[in-house]
C-alpha cells in the first residue's frame, strides 16, 4: 500500500521559495520530503490560524472605524467607549453568528448533490463515467487516457464521488470533521481580540491627562502596529511580500479610518451645528 503524505505548511512555503528562485535543485528537495502526521496537524491548524487573520482584520479595521468617526464627530472618551465596545461586540457576534449559518447552508447544499451523484452513480455508474470521461477528455486527455483513469478511480466509490463533486460541479466536499460552530466561535473570539485594540489607547490612559487628540493618536499608533503585523501574517497566505502586504492592510485600515474620520467631522461640524 502506497504511503500517505499529506502536504505540510512548511513544504509548501519551502516549495514557493523555490518557485521564487527557480531553484530546481531546492524543488526537488521539497519533493523528497516526507511529511509526518505532525505536519498534518500544523497544516490544520494552519487553516484555522487563516481564519484568526481575517476576523481579526475585519474586527479591528472596523471598530478603528468607529473610533475614528467618533473623534471626527468630537464626542468624548466616555462616548467613543460605548460606541466602540458595543459596535465591535455586536459586529463579532454578527460575523461569527453569519460565518456559521452560512458554512452550514454551504455544507447542506454540497452534501446534498452528493447524495444525488452517490444516487446516481448507484442507478447508473455507467452514465456517470461517461461524463467524467468527456470531462477529462476536454480537458486535453485522450479518450483511452480518460477512460483508463476514470474508471480506475471508480473503483472507490467515495473518493470518485468526490471527485465528480469537485471536477463536475466544481463543489469541495467539507472534511468529516469540520465544525461550523467550532469556526464562528474562532471569528467571533479573533473579531473581538483584535478589534479591541483601537479602544486601547484610551482604556489604558484613562486619568492619565491626555487630550483627546493625544489618545487618538495613541490609538492610531496601536492599531498601525496591530494592521501592520495581521497584514503581515497574512501574507503567509498569498503570494505577496510580508512587508507590502503589511504596508497594504496599513494603507487599507489608514483610509478606512480617514473616511470615517472625515464624515464624523462633517456632520459634528456642517450638519448637527447648522
Amino acid at each position: 500500500m502506497a504511503e500517505d503524505h499529506p502536504v505540510s505548511m512548511r513544504n509548501l512555503r519551502d516549495a514557493r521559495a523555490a518557485y521564487e528562485e527557480k531553484n530546481s535543485e531546492l524543488s526537488t528537495k521539497v519533493h523528497m520530503m516526507k511529511a509526518g502526521s505532525g505536519e498534518e496537524k500544523h497544516s490544520q491548524v494552519s487553516d484555522k490560524l487563516k481564519s484568526i487573520v481575517y476576523g481579526g482584520l475585519d474586527g479591528i479595521i472596523t471598530t478603528f472605524a468607529v473610533v475614528s468617526g467618533a473623534a471626527g464627530g468630537g464626542f468624548g472618551i466616555d462616548v467613543i467607549l460605548v460606541l466602540g465596545f458595543s459596535n465591535m461586540f455586536a459586529d463579532a457576534l454578527s460575523m461569527g453568528m453569519g460565518d456559521t449559518l452560512s458554512t452550514m447552508a454551504q455544507n447542506a447544499a454540497v452534501m446534498k448533490e452528493r447524495e444525488r451523484e452517490a444516487w446516481e452513480f448507484a442507478n447508473f455508474p455507467e452514465g456517470e463515467i461517461d461524463e467524467m470521461v468527456t470531462l477529462y477528455v476536454k480537458k486535453g486527455m485522450s479518450k483511452e487516457d480518460a477512460t483508463s483513469v476514470v474508471n480506475t478511480m471508480a473503483k472507490y466509490k467515495d473518493f470518485f464521488l468526490d471527485k465528480m463533486m469537485t471536477d463536475e460541479l466544481g463543489l469541495m466536499v467539507p472534511d468529516e470533521d469540520e465544525n461550523p460552530w467550532k469556526d464562528g466561535f474562532i471569528t467571533f473570539l479573533s473579531f473581538v481580540f483584535f478589534g479591541i485594540f483601537p479602544l486601547l489607547g484610551y482604556l489604558v490612559t484613562i486619568g492619565s491627562g491626555l487630550s483627546d487628540t493625544e489618545l487618538f493618536g495613541v490609538s492610531i499608533a496601536l492599531t498601525g502596529v496591530m494592521l501592520f503585523i495581521l497584514g503581515a501574517i497574512k501574507s503567509m497566505f498569498t503570494v505577496q511580500h510580508w512587508i507590502f502586504s503589511g504596508f497594504e492592510i496599513l494603507l487599507f485600515g489608514g483610509v478606512t479610518a480617514a473616511v470615517s474620520y472625515v464624515i464624523g467631522w462633517f456632520v459634528e461640524s456642517v450638519v448637527i451645528s447648522d
